[in-house]
Parts: C-alpha cells; structure tokens; sequence
C-alpha cells in the first residue's frame, strides 16, 4: 500500500472512529439519565463505566511526564462539568515546558491506548484472526469466526477494556495545545529538507517507516470503531425504548 493510500485509510478511520464515538458516548448518557432521571447520577454513571480507560488516560499523562522530569501538580479521576457544558472525567496537572515534552506527555494517552487495544485485540480476543478468516472465505466465515473468539475466556472482560480504552484514549483540546506550533516547526523543516535535495533520503529511509506507522494506526483505529459501531445500536434502541416507556425525551 502506498504512502497516501495509508495516510488516506488513517484519516478515514480516525474521523469514523470520532464520529461513532460522539454518537454512541450521547446515547450511553442518554440511557443513564433516562434511568435515574438525575443529571449528577447519570455523570457518575457515565465516569464509572469508562473508568478504566480514564486511568489508563490520566496515569499515561502522568508517568509520561514524570519520565520527562516535568513537575506534575494535582490529579483526579472524579468526573466534573466544565464551564462549556462538556464532562470531564478526570485530569492530571503538569508544568508548562518545551514543545516536544508538551507533546509527548499530551500524545501519552493516544499511544498508551492504542498500543493496549492492540494488544487486547490481538493477543487477548484472537481478531487478528477473526479478519483474516473472514478476509479469506468471505461473509459465510462470519459465524464461525465469531464463535471463536466469543468462546475465549474472559471474552467479555476484555471486549469492556477494549472499548473503555479506545473510547477514552483521544487527547483532550488542552493535551494537544503544543501540537500545532510542534506540527508547524516539523513541517519548516521538512520543507528545508526537500530545499536542500534531501528528498530521496527521505523516500528511502523515513517514508517506509511512515508508511508502516500509519498502517499500525489504521488497524487500531479501525478495530476501535468496530467496537463503537457494535454497541451503538444496542443503546441507541435502549434509549428509544426507555423514551417510549417514561414518556420522556431527552435532547
């Protein structure tokens, strides 16, 4: 696959990955409130069933700017609203620094994420296989490529870890405040670089490795929005049965 092919599946994954997960993070609260009819139940609710992936989130940000000798302050995994109407689940405070450690501690959670996705994907519910056996026979592989790896122990543990994980994972508007000026100073110098006939070395010994990191992205992305689009309908026909039952509708 070529360079642009890559760079074309990456951000075709990440912008369904982004938009399922809105989708299906409104209906979950959605359901939660239709429940308990209380806007602080349904938050707690909310921030207790993604719980792991916010530690996983929160605890990324913090070793990672430990391990780059940034001072961190203070730190909490209780869900609170912000002053623009958002849900925060949780935040670990951190020194402001140079650019490249603002955006190694703010990238922590996408790169702790999806390497434990990967990792839960592959190693723990076989879909590395589940795909290649489909990809092989076709649709009729369906069936009983599911029922192997529904059939592996603590099947559904790591399904929830999986999801809770790829849900929570994406950096916050505040974790990626040095990405553009980052991004900005990496371009000048690439574009130095093809100024100065460093092209074909480029070519040679960067666009592999490129090609190759997109490709890894692309398979997280994508398995992160299969479990996204698994669970949407449940909770969107939940939600609509509970409307139906109270009577209420909520906006």
């Amino acid at each position: 696959m070529s360079q642009i092919e890559s760079i074309f599946w990456l951000l075709l994954g990440l912008a369904l990955l982004l938009v399922f997960q809105r989708l299906l993070h409104r209906e979950i609260q959605a359901v939660f409130l239709l429940i308990t009819r209380r806007a602080d139940l349904s938050q707690a609710l909310f921030a207790l069933l993604f719980f792991p992936g916010v530690l996983l989130h929160e605890l990324s940000h913090y070793f990672t700017a430990r391990l780059l000798l940034v001072r961190t302050g203070r730190f909490s995994l209780a869900p609170r609203a912000t002053a623009d109407g958002r849900l925060q689940l949780g935040y670990v405070e951190t020194a402001r620094t140079d650019l490249v450690r603002d955006a190694l501690i703010g990238a922590a959670p996408l790169i702790a994420g999806g390497l434990f996705v990967a990792y839960a994907g592959q190693n723990r519910l076989g879909l590395l296989g589940f795909w290649e056996a489909v990809r092989q026979a076709g649709a009729q592989a369906l069936p009983e490529a599911w029922s192997t790896v529904y059939q592996r122990s603590d099947f559904w543990l790591w399904m929830y870890l999986a999801f809770t994980v790829s849900s929570t994972m994406f950096p916050s508007r505040s974790d990626r405040r040095a990405w553009l000026p980052l991004g900005l100073a990496s371009g000048a110098l690439l574009g130095l670089g093809l100024v100065a006939g460093a092209g074909p070395w480029m070519l040679t010994h960067l666009a592999p490795w490129l090609n190759r990191a997109a490709l890894a992205a692309t398979s997280v992305l994508g398995l992160s929005f299969g479990l996204h689009a698994l669970f949407l309908l449940p909770f969107a026909l939940l939600r609509r049965l509970l409307e139906r039952w109270t009577g209420l509708e909520v906006a």
